[in-house]
């Protein structure tokens, strides 16, 4: 056997073996994926109905994306939209954000950046609340955050650090710091 022989067989076999390592370190890599932090499922433009015990509406909601973790029983959201449907079964208020999250064992969805909530009904006296963080809990209807809150309605602005507001009593509570503005034209 003549050197350049022995020198092409030797270049094989180092290429060779370096290809068999790293093919073997890439399953390894592989292997080691937690897939806990995937998704079990993925929706684009999603529409979804939530019912209550009774078969009623409780909430409507749609967003761009979402992603749903079973594991952790969350669901994330990318630019939802709720519609609120309280006891009586009329749409009354609207929940839009840049992104969200649904708790599925707590019934209870966070909303963050640029939260906006719109009445639906021209006759509430409130019309719009908006904020950088609000929760929701589908369950008893009640609404609360602890950032700024800025309410829009029929001739007045108000806004106070703090809320509390139970949609199936139609009440709303700024908690601290409340300064408003009244306009009786």
């Amino acid at each position: 056997m003549n050197r350049v022989t022995f020198a092409i067989i030797a270049l094989f076999g180092t290429a060779l073996a370096l290809y068999w390592q790293v093919q073997s370190k890439k399953i390894d890599q592989t292997s080691n994926i937690d897939t806990s932090k995937r998704p079990n499922y993925i929706i684009s433009d999603l529409r979804s109905t939530e019912y209550n015990e009774a078969g009623m509406i409780n909430s409507k909601v749609s967003a761009k994306n979402m992603e749903h973790f079973e594991d952790a029983s969350m669901t994330y959201f990318t630019e939802p939209v709720y519609l609120i449907y309280p006891d009586d079964g009329k749409s009354q208020w609207r929940l839009r954000a840049t992104k969200g999250s649904h708790n599925n064992l707590t019934g209870k969805v966070s909303l963050e950046n640029n939260v906006i909530i719109d009445s639906l009904s021209p006759e509430e006296p409130i019309q719009t609340l908006t904020t950088s963080y609000m929760e929701l809990d589908l369950n008893t209807m009640q609404m609360t955050s602890d950032k700024l809150i800025k309410v829009t309605g029929v001739e007045f602005n108000i806004q106070g650090t703090g809320l509390f507001a139970d949609l199936n009593e139609q009440s709303v509570k700024l908690l601290n710091k409340v300064e408003g503005i009244y306009d009786a034209n």
